[in-house]
């Protein structure tokens, strides 16, 4: 475990035993997210105080609400972590898989960071077709499943700018990923009368 956080990651280490024992943070399993489909050294905890893995997804945080990024959290990097890569997508989409965050080169000392996160890495493009957070917006009556994908990475930046798709960031990190985790995350809008 690496104890090269601030302030802020300590506010996540104090809650984090209370947020694991509720469920939170299960971090999911590592998925070989480098694109050369073999696992990860080690698996990342990833979670939230807006939801439980596997939990709905509170209103504000979607297009029916506020449509503010959740706060996330996590740790069990390794030491050798020089940055991180965000990647937010909804698999159950209509159309196929559906982005709806993509953040790189974030701070390799960072333990998460709070809601409505701006001004976090580079913010690469959605499939909304803008740049940053947009929450889940499903069509109305299914439920679906929202992947909060992140992955330590042993390179500080991946030299892309701001507004790479999510096609990029995985070509670039493959090969750089020493840890990933996913927290999953449900919403279901109500059926139309």
């Amino acid at each position: 475990m690496s104890t090269r956080r601030g302030s802020f990651g300590a506010i996540f280490f104090a809650l984090a035993p209370l947020l694991w024992g509720c469920g939170h943070g299960s971090g999911g399993a590592a998925t070989g997210g480098d694109g050369s489909g073999a696992d990860p050294a080690s698996t990342l905890r990833v979670y939230s105080t807006a939801f439980e893995d596997g939990a709905p997804i509170p209103v504000r945080h979607t297009c029916d609400g506020d449509d503010l990024s959740p706060l996330l959290g996590w740790e069990g990097e390794p030491d050798e972590t020089k940055s991180f890569a965000l990647v937010v997508d909804d698999p159950d989409a209509p159309g196929g898989t559906f982005v709806h965050w993509v953040l790189f080169d974030l701070d390799g000392t960072a333990a998460g960071f709070g809601e409505d996160a701006k001004d976090l890495g580079v913010a690469g493009e959605n499939d909304f077709g803008t740049v940053g957070w947009r929450g889940p917006c499903p069509p109305r009556g299914a439920a679906h499943h929202y992947r909060f994908q992140l992955r330590a990475l042993d390179v500080a930046t991946l030299g892309l700018a701001a507004g790479a798709s999510r096609a990029e960031v995985d070509a670039a990190v493959a090969g750089h990923v020493l840890a990933e985790g996913t927290l999953v995350g449900t919403y279901q809008r109500a059926a139309q009368r």
